[in-house]
């Protein structure tokens, strides 16, 4: 039998859908971390695992794996040259690594026109029209990713410094965070030293939770953290009946926030980031001569 791998990858985890020919997903499987700017070794490895539960999960030899080849969609894969190092050294009979935007605008609006927002870990949107596709953002925790769960949970820890030295007024959220660091604001940077996105972005549920309880902290990041997601949407020049779909662990918690003009705009993607990967590694692949036996 004939399989293809779909591989979607950002900075909380890696997902895997392996795939016959005809466009059945037989397993799914789920591992760490894979953003390839971060830590391309990690990423790698945990690319890797997830393959091979997917097969295991699937009833299949992960012998397979060096005769499958795969679509990846991955987290960093917008910036230098570590997609076509991580080709060189992926051990699938085919590798094609493309950014995570890419594979979640396959997934959520299919072949035609549409657009999309990833509001997750980080953030990256992207647009298609009339065939053309334009993606803004993906930077990175460093200099980009604005509203992403990284940022959000970034923004906590600077207003719970804020609040500790009576810069800034603090709040149940800022207090209940402080606790988590052992009531130490040494701890909190110590934290900060070796953390990556995805340990940031841990702490974005909580904001929202308590955004919802009417907290004055967790408001303030959300308004800031709303309004550049919209400025973001803005910059597609988005068409009035273009469908907008928002993928990502934080979508469904951004979408109610969102303004008229934007929730107005809003469908539920044809399918999610990881089936785009599958689709677009059938569509490549197994039209082919290349997939495995």
């Amino acid at each position: 039998m004939k399989f293809v791998l779909g591989i979607d990858g950002g900075g909380t985890s890696c997902r895997a859908a392996l795939a016959t020919v005809d466009g059945a997903v037989v397993g799914r499987a789920k591992s760490g971390a894979a953003n390839i700017r971060t830590d391309l070794t990690g990423a790698r490895a945990n690319i890797v695992e997830a393959a091979r539960q997917a097969f295991l999960a699937a009833g299949h030899d992960p012998e397979l794996i060096p005769q499958t080849p795969a679509i990846l969609g991955l987290a960093g894969a917008n910036v230098g040259t570590y997609r076509q190092q991580l080709e060189a050294i992926l051990p699938f009979s085919r590798s094609r690594v493309e950014t995570d935007a890419e594979i979640a605008l396959e997934g959520a609006v299919g072949s035609g026109d549409g657009a999309m927002a990833i509001l997750g870990t980080g953030t990256a949107y992207m647009a298609r029209k009339a065939g053309k596709s334009r993606a803004i953002g993906g930077w990175g925790f460093q200099v980009g990713d604005q509203g992403s769960g990284a940022r959000i949970g970034r923004d906590l820890l600077e207003q719970t410094l804020l609040a500790y030295d009576g810069i800034r007024p603090g709040s149940p959220l800022t207090d209940a965070m402080l606790a988590v660091f052992r009531n130490d604001p040494e701890d909190v940077v110590e934290f900060t030293t070796n953390a990556k996105p995805g340990d940031f972005g841990g702490f974005a549920p909580k904001v929202f939770e308590h955004a919802e309880k009417g907290d004055l902290v967790a408001n303030w990041i959300l308004g800031k953290a709303v309004a550049d997601v919209e400025a973001s949407l803005g910059a597609l020049d988005l068409a009035e009946d273009a469908p907008l779909c928002l993928l990502g662990g934080l979508a469904p918690l951004y979408a109610p926030r969102l303004s008229a003009r934007y929730q107005a705009l809003l469908k539920a993607p044809l399918d999610d980031a990881l089936g785009g990967a599958v689709q677009m590694a059938l569509r490549i692949f197994a039209r082919g001569s290349e997939v495995g036996q």
